[in-house]
């Protein structure tokens, strides 16, 4: 086992234990900086395996833009921020399914590797990479770019309880209360 097996093994942990405690606090924004960690632990993957650029895509779009999506719509939907309680279910189906689609996964590779050597192809260069991805992907990446942008428009929307308050007000303002001359809407006199 060379040191880089050793550092492969290392931060695959890190990142399953990273995702582990993304999906079993009950604090949110804990939550999001656990995912932080386990991406930077899938970018660190990367770069041992001399994918410098992919890693740096990594930590630049999902740890620098993704998680701070996910904290902002957290802070503007003013979700609770401490332990939320209310979402305990029993946590044995869940392990159940997850344990079951691991062991699937890993018979799923023994069976179509056993132990044999695969040959890899030459190592992708930027240029390479980037005439695949702005050639066959672009699409893909502009709707995704397109959905991000409405889910924080809509995070925005449901954070706003006076967009629905504005409606109401200009109904009120030609009522008169009561007691009150039917000239004049309210405390102002206005009418």
């Amino acid at each position: 086992m060379t040191g880089t097996d050793v550092l492969l093994l290392a931060l695959g942990a890190v990142a399953v234990g990273a995702a582990a405690l993304v999906v079993t606090t009950r604090h949110i924004v804990r939550a999001g900086l656990y995912l932080v960690v386990c991406l930077g632990a899938v970018a660190g993957l990367y770069l041992v395996l001399t994918a410098e650029l992919v890693a740096w895509v990594q930590v630049l779009i999902y740890v620098g833009a993704v998680v701070v999506l996910l904290l902002f719509a957290v802070m503007l939907t003013r979700a609770p921020i401490g332990a939320a309680t209310d979402l305990d279910r029993p946590g044995w189906p869940a392990a159940l399914i997850g344990g079951g689609a691991g062991l699937g996964l890993a018979a799923l590779f023994v069976d179509a590797y056993r132990w044999s050597r695969v040959e890899l192809p030459d190592a992708g260069t930027a240029d390479r990479l980037g005439a695949a991805v702005f050639g066959s992907w672009v699409l893909p990446f502009e709707v995704l770019s397109v959905l991000l942008l409405s889910a924080l428009i809509g995070a925005i929307v449901l954070s706003r309880p006076d967009v629905g308050a504005q409606a109401e007000q200009p109904e009120r303002a030609g009522r008169a209360g009561p007691g009150e001359p039917a000239g004049q809407a309210g405390p102002g006199g206005r009418g």
